[in-house]
């Protein structure tokens, strides 16, 4: 019953119902800065779009995934320890292991893994601050082995022709477990009101950073070897 009434809220008025216009400004932001971009730059570079368009879009794509649940955490600022824990690393989990894959598909073990791991820690110890210490640890332990294995996991692959349907699935896992997380807040706190309201410039802001990042290592990143 409690699925059903957050399906319901997703066009309600608590920070559920804004959670599929935080996915939209995400992507809108995201597409209009690659746009920009491709015009200014990117057309420039022999068969960027074939080398790169691929991972530049499924970068957007997880950047758009991760910034709802962030939404709510900053809504309800607080929770309880065991709901924050879990926060934490699914958070600092699937950003570091989705982006640290992207990356490395384009740059190498190296720069992927540590780009998912840094981008992994800070949001999964950011977020599940809301619980305190315990959380935080478990972003940061989250975000390190998330980072880590979406670049090995990619790296391992890159003799294969299956690498891009692996990043499929891979996101569409992610998306699966990113929306149980959501259900998971609501079902917790749906008895809790929000602590916070603001408008969408947060979710610009940080869309931004992270697109504007992750398109210069893909694109103009150093390498390793192997992509010499």
């Amino acid at each position: 019953m409690s699925f059903k009434d957050f399906v319901k809220e997703l066009n309600g008025n608590r920070v559920e119902g804004e959670l599929v216009k935080t996915i939209f400004y995400s992507l809108l932001v995201s597409f209009i800065f690659l746009t920009v971009v491709y015009f200014f730059k990117l057309r420039y570079i022999e068969n960027c779009i074939p080398k790169y368009g691929y991972y530049l879009l499924f970068s957007a794509l997880s950047i758009a995934l991760i910034m709802p649940a962030i939404r709510q955490v900053r809504a309800y600022r607080e929770m309880a320890c065991m709901s924050g824990m879990m926060i934490g690393m699914t958070i600092g989990m699937i950003s570091g292991f989705l982006l640290g894959f992207f990356v490395a598909s384009t740059n190498g073990m190296f720069i992927g893994g540590f780009f998912g791991v840094f981008v992994g820690i800070a949001i999964g110890v950011w977020n599940g601050k809301c619980c305190g210490v315990m959380g935080m640890m478990e972003g940061i332990m989250a975000g390190f082995m998330g980072g880590l294995m979406g670049a090995m996991t990619s790296f391992m692959l890159l003799n294969d022709n299956n690498l891009k349907l692996a990043g499929i699935i891979s996101f569409v896992i992610s998306a699966v477990i990113m929306f149980g997380l959501n259900y998971m807040i609501y079902k917790e706190m749906k008895e809790t009101d929000r602590q916070r309201k603001e408008d969408y410039m947060f979710v610009v802001g940080l869309t931004f950073v992270l697109i504007a990042i992750t398109t210069w290592l893909i694109v103009f990143g150093p390498r390793s070897a192997i992509f010499g």
